[in-house]
């Protein structure tokens, strides 16, 4: 049996799902995504060099803020207390790319889904921002949900396609 959208009431209008019932239980979810960018871009990211400072260490910063900051990007996002959001990079030099993982943990009533991909998607835009004067060809790509656990539906891996 195939479950329903939960974001609609009965009518088909639009509606934050009513999680006032549910349990507070521990949940966390990973997401990850990637930046792919000119070869030099990635040497002056890695060599410091960017004329805005250190990009990933601002990254980091935005995408732990924007973890926090999901139910105001986001319609029918709830408002969580975010208690964990670790956020680390991998440089790819073999693709050129900046490879993005977030961490996000809370104790509550709905998951941190959303929460660690609006995570990877700051840190990437944030990338972007840093180092446009240089690279207007970078690709943000590839942003998904690795893994969460959790709440009533349990724990979700997500199957290589």
């Amino acid at each position: 049996m195939e479950k329903g959208f939960t974001h609609f009431n009965k009518a088909g209008k639009a509606i934050m799902v009513d999680v006032s019932e549910k349990s507070n239980t521990s949940r966390k979810a990973i997401a990850k995504g990637n930046i792919k960018m000119k070869k030099e871009t990635l040497d002056l990211i890695s060599e410091g060099k960017i004329g805005k400072g250190d990009v990933l260490g601002v990254a980091r910063v935005a995408a732990i803020m924007g973890s926090k900051r999901a139910q105001d990007i986001i319609p029918m996002c709830h408002t969580l207390i975010i208690t964990s959001c670790q956020v680390d990079f991998e440089i790819d030099y073999k693709n050129n790319c900046i490879q993005i993982e977030a961490i996000v943990k809370t104790t509550g009533k709905t998951g941190v889904e959303m929460e660690a991909l609006t995570s990877v998607s700051i840190a990437a835009l944030t990338i972007y921002d840093m180092c446009k004067a240089v690279d207007k060809n970078m690709i943000i790509e590839n942003i998904y949900l690795t893994q969460k656990s959790g709440g009533k539906s349990g724990d979700y891996v997500r199957q290589v396609l």
